[in-house]
């Protein structure tokens, strides 16, 4: 408990904890609790949770929009913003910008657990059917029109080009390095691999139906982008979703790769354990065989290989020369695995 509540200490010491800044949404707190990097506060409307927003109030407001959209149509398991005095989700506050929400109960989802695998797929597919429609609505589209960054819708064979330019980067810093350490090594006689994934992964897309898929109807739709454990709490089965910070609009099957990468590591890649999160997924949302060979293309692309070798290049995560190994041994440990399951995806959907 001690390392997740102060792991992000550095993080959380930058809070203005002022009690003016409460008096803001009339709240009275008798009680601040450092966890991850938000507070929760005890509350005399009970407890909130405390978060310094890093963007701007145009992405504040894109994904206010987009949670009530959602609320208003039949998925209510989402963060609740407090509105402030003014009426207001927000307030700035010397130089930086603080919301509050109601604070969730529930525990935090285990990728190793089956059944909450199950039910997060079912509700994910939930999530997605409340936001049908949100993109054609004409005051999100002016929300969007302040955020073009959110909508990926189109882009995928851009933004896999630019990771490929970027890995080839980092393989020549590491490269020119005279002082080349163990992580260099390992990432020097991995990244060909993973470069010619990525290729592949370009050519599964362009081979697929994407960009048609992309322009029809309940295809797109908003995706949480973020489906990390610690964003998905369940309570008596119910599954709750946290921290929309990274919302973006894209195909649904954005957030399904995004869920399925994450959830199988846990499996050793078991096909069987795919089957599982699809089927509990298009109980609630179908999925065509369009969508599933696009699905296929980005399951192909090597996203854990690629983000630790940017976190590590570009020092984007503050850890120490040991954790950024240990977990590049464990990502690149992970090939025989992945080969063995897209070859099954690939053989069971007849691509």
């Amino acid at each position: 408990m001690v390392d997740v509540r102060y792991k992000d200490k550095a993080y959380l010491s930058k809070y203005d904890l002022d009690v003016n800044l409460f008096s803001e949404f009339d709240l009275a707190v008798y009680d601040v609790i450092p966890i991850r990097k938000v507070f929760i506060l005890n509350t005399d409307k009970g407890d909130k949770v405390l978060k310094k927003v890093n963007y701007s109030i145009d992405q504040l407001q894109f994904i206010n929009y987009s949670i009530e959209y959602i609320k208003n149509h039949n998925f209510d398991r989402i963060i609740e913003f407090e509105k402030t005095k003014a009426n207001l989700i927000y307030v700035p506050w010397k130089n930086d910008i603080y919301c509050i929400m109601d604070l969730v109960e529930g525990r935090e989802c285990e990728y190793s657990n089956p059944v909450d695998v199950m039910i997060t797929s079912r509700a994910i597919a939930q999530l997605h059917r409340g936001s049908e429609g949100l993109i054609d609505e004409e005051g999100f589209k002016l929300q969007l029109a302040k955020n073009k960054d959110r909508c990926l819708s189109g882009k995928l064979i851009e933004n896999f080009n630019k990771k490929l330019k970027e890995l080839m980067f980092y393989k020549n810093v590491a490269t020119q390095n005279e002082d080349k350490n163990e992580f260099d090594y390992i990432f020097l006689q991995n990244v060909k691999y993973y470069e010619d994934n990525i290729i592949q992964s370009i050519d599964i897309i362009k081979q697929s139906d994407y960009f048609n898929l992309c322009k029809e109807e309940g295809k797109t739709v908003l995706c949480h982008h973020d489906l990390a454990h610690h964003n998905i709490l369940i309570n008596k089965e119910e599954v709750y979703f946290l921290d929309f910070d990274y919302a973006i609009i894209d195909l649904r099957v954005h957030d399904v790769c995004n869920f399925t990468n994450k959830a199988i590591k846990d499996f050793c890649y078991d096909i069987e354990k795919f089957h599982s999160i699809i089927g509990e997924y298009t109980k609630i949302n179908q999925l065509d065989d369009r969508e599933l060979r696009v699905l296929y293309g980005m399951l192909s692309f090597p996203e854990d290989f690629y983000s630790i070798s940017r976190d590590y290049y570009t020092r984007k995560k503050q850890w120490s020369e040991e954790v950024f190994l240990n977990r590049l041994k464990r990502k690149v440990g992970y090939k025989e695995d992945r080969e063995k399951f897209l070859e099954a995806f690939k053989n069971y959907y007849n691509f």
